[in-house]
């Protein structure tokens, strides 16, 4: 059975990537997976409740990239290349995770649990915190705070933003490239 809820948040996030809030619903996951209808309302008996496997999905993905994700030396250019390429990877592998995610973010800003989920599943501020600590940042959650929020505009930039109009495609050494200069202006600035 997890496998069968999984499938289902799965092409919710789909769903809710590629055709917006509204147009998720059961019938329209059951459909998705060429379910018989009824069945996404069998595991999910409301939206809420699928809105919420989604989310718990998106974070669960996240969770998974995470442990397998290693640090890199801890010189300020390794490290913003590290944090590129895993942004890329992110931009490349997981499009419509970002897309569903910055969708709900919006759609349920005002459920505190979920929201807080969706606020803090791509991306760890305590691993932000960790990095600024081993790098000596006087404040290492301010800045690992702060660096969250920039990598999260990076990536919202690239799939919506102005930089969205350059052509950057991700899995490209130029994608790596854009990303690395902007990481590493930011680790300059905070260890300066």
């Amino acid at each position: 059975m997890p496998e069968r809820r999984e499938r289902i948040a799965d092409a919710a996030i789909t769903i809710i990537a590629r055709e917006g809030m509204r147009a998720l619903t059961h019938r329209a996951v059951d459909r998705a997976l060429d379910l018989p209808g009824g069945s996404t309302s069998y595991y999910f008996r409301t939206r809420r409740a699928l809105i919420e496997s989604a989310v718990r999905r998106l974070a669960d993905r996240s969770r998974q990239e995470f442990a397998t994700t290693t640090a890199p030396p801890l010189d300020l250019a390794s490290v913003a290349e590290g944090v590129a390429r895993s942004l890329d990877r992110l931009l490349r592998t997981r499009h419509d995770d970002v897309v569903a995610r910055h969708a709900l973010t919006v759609e349920l800003s005002g459920d505190d649990d979920l929201h807080a989920l969706l606020a803090t599943c791509l991306f760890s501020r305590a691993r932000a915190t960790e990095l600024f600590d081993a790098l000596g940042v006087a404040d290492p959650e301010n800045a690992g705070a702060d660096f969250v929020s920039v990598v999260e505009g990076l990536v919202f930039d690239r799939f919506v933003g102005a930089r969205s109009l350059d052509g950057i495609e991700p899995g490209t050494d130029r994608s790596v490239r854009q990303l690395a200069r902007a990481v590493e202006s930011y680790l300059r600035g905070a260890t300066a």
